[in-house]
């Protein structure tokens, strides 16, 4: 319902498991909910994972990827 007025997204990621939680987010479902109300917006990664940052943020980055390509 709130979709419609996003102006900015915040992808959490939590590789290696979450310090204080880890949630399974359905991000195919997500960026579906997004496209079909024409979201124009950036999306960034909020990276909360115990894995190397690096690691991390390059898996998070190459899964969205393949969502947003889906």
């Amino acid at each position: 319902m709130v979709a419609p007025y996003a102006n900015f997204i915040q992808a959490k990621t939590y590789y290696g498991g979450g310090e204080w939680y880890t949630l399974d987010l359905d991000y195919k479902r997500i960026i579906k909910i997004l496209q079909d109300v024409n979201y124009q917006g950036y999306i960034s990664i909020e990276f909360e994972g115990k894995e190397d940052a690096e690691n991390g943020v390059r898996k998070s980055v190459e899964m969205l990827r393949e969502v947003l390509d889906a």
